[in-house]
């Protein structure tokens, strides 16, 4: 595979009228009409005063037939945080949808504080009923949340259907580290399966081996159904000094015939660090999806998508 990258398509800080979004436009994902390409991601406003963030769900509008020129940008957050003591109460991040004849849901990391690590996750789930504008929780609390065979953080949901089953992957903390006196969390990609998409049956065991390290992290657990093999695209870094370029995250890739048992080819992937710019020093977060004919890629570059999410299209054929 070789993708060609297209450059930084969608960039948060030129929006700057909207104070909830300021930086950052993390964990693209699509909704794709006649007319348009809507991406989902995740943004911040400024810092409070103890230099703490929040994280909302947005969405960039882009045309169809003149693609990647933008049409609109949400004018607001797609839903509020929670509510006091809520597991969402901090963060709404990564926001992944998908809309069938049930409904049209999303699936999302809920984020909260806490005090001998900064924060623990859950994965949460809203549906719309004004064509993915705006999401409504479906509960106060998560839908997927910690047990004894995943008691971390559970996050980076990216929902699928195939077939009439529901698969949900996403991302489990193994435990945390210490590194120069800050906790950090090692986590893997994992999967639960339904048959109406609020019921889950985690299936327990990690999908992608190590490649790196023993605490490797893997996140963005990307699927997609083509030429007869499902095709994974995901991140994945070191469990330290991981902020720049050096152990930083990189994406990786692997197919399978079911959906469920994963085989690691990342010599395959096609993308890389460039040698410059706004993806120099990691790219991660990987949205793969189809279009007009081409398989697209939308990710995060340095500060995993700090200055927004970028665009690169394959060339040749998926897998190859």
């Amino acid at each position: 595979m070789e993708w060609i990258k297209k450059g930084l398509v969608f960039e948060p800080k030129k929006f700057g009228d909207r104070k909830w979004m300021t930086s950052f436009a993390q964990g693209p994902a699509t909704y794709i009409t006649d007319d348009f390409v809507r991406v989902y991601f995740s943004c911040r406003p400024d810092a409070d005063s103890n230099g703490q963030y929040v994280s909302y769900s947005s969405f960039v509008e882009f045309d169809r037939k003149n693609f990647p020129e933008i049409l609109r940008v949400s004018d607001a957050p797609v839903m509020p945080l929670g509510g006091l003591g809520m597991f969402d109460e901090f963060g709404v991040y990564p926001f992944t949808i998908l809309k069938d004849d049930k409904a049209f849901r999303a699936y999302y990391g809920g984020w909260t504080r806490c005090e001998s690590v900064p924060f623990n996750v859950a994965i949460g789930v809203a549906e719309s009923h004004d064509d993915g504008q705006t999401f409504e929780r479906l509960s106060q609390g998560p839908v997927l949340s910690y047990s004894p065979d995943e008691p971390f953080i559970l996050s980076g949901p990216k929902i699928r259907k195939f077939g009439n089953t529901y698969f949900l992957y996403y991302i489990a903390g193994k435990k945390w580290i210490v590194d120069q006196g800050r906790p950090e969390p090692v986590y893997r990609i994992r999967l639960a399966t339904s048959e109406d998409g609020i019921n889950w049956t985690k299936h327990n065991k990690d999908l992608i081996e190590v490649k790196i390290e023993a605490d490797e992290c893997q996140a963005s657990p990307d699927v997609i159904w083509h030429n007869g093999k499902y095709h994974m695209f995901f991140c994945y870094r070191y469990s330290r000094n991981y902020r720049g370029k050096e152990g930083g995250y990189r994406i990786g890739y692997a197919v399978s015939d079911d959906a469920i048992n994963w085989t690691r080819k990342d010599d395959n992937v096609g993308i890389d660090v460039s040698e410059e710019g706004w993806d120099s020093e990691m790219v991660s977060y990987p949205h793969v999806f189809e279009l007009d004919g081409h398989i697209h890629m939308f990710y995060l570059g340095n500060s995993v998508g700090r200055e927004g999410f970028g665009w690169a299209v394959l060339n040749g054929e998926l897998g190859a």
